[in-house]
């Protein structure tokens, strides 16, 4: 097909295909889309065009083609874009403020199994000290109690083991 002719299809069917992409979807712009990608498919394929049916129907078969095809698209853009969505909230149903909440529980916990890894690398008695005040939350005064000592030693013992563990870490505990 030369040039002239394929100026004269697109000025005599654009309007029609424009019509009834515009009807199968909905939107201007959207339509104006494939009406476009229409005419190039047209373009590119025009070798196909047996006669069989009018050039008219033949560009709508194609529409409606690229038509289906621009919704199969969408709905898995759709798609694609919850699972992302999904993704981002960790799950479904967490957004913004549940979604930081999820996000800190696993850095606190991560950062929990470091301590603990490093805590079971201190000497006695400072392990236990250190466990029974922090993970135990007992007080001083139990922890002395414990250990026959007092409140003061319990004190120094926990005070002496964070700072092990600091130094051990590299950061504060």
């Amino acid at each position: 097909m030369r040039c002239l002719e394929i100026n004269e299809v697109y000025r005599l069917y654009y309007p029609d295909v424009y019509r009834f992409l515009y009807t199968l979807c909905g939107k201007q712009d959207v339509a104006e889309e494939l009406a476009q990608e229409t005419f190039y498919k047209a373009i590119k394929s025009i070798r196909k065009f047996r006669g069989d049916c009018s050039m008219k129907s033949w560009l709508f078969q194609i529409g409606k083609n690229t038509y289906l095809s621009w919704q199969k698209k969408q709905k898995h853009l759709a798609e694609e874009e919850l699972t992302q969505e999904n993704l981002e909230k960790g799950r479904y149903g967490l957004g913004g403020r549940e979604r930081e909440d999820v996000e800190e529980t696993v850095i606190r916990r991560n950062e929990a199994m470091r301590i603990y890894r490093e805590l079971a690398r201190l000497n006695e008695p400072y392990k236990e000290v250190f466990a029974l005040r922090v993970i135990g939350e007992l007080s001083f005064r139990e922890i002395g109690g414990i250990y026959g000592r007092g409140e003061g030693w319990a004190r120094v013992t926990y005070h002496r083991a964070k700072i092990k563990l600091q130094e051990m870490m590299g950061e504060e505990v």
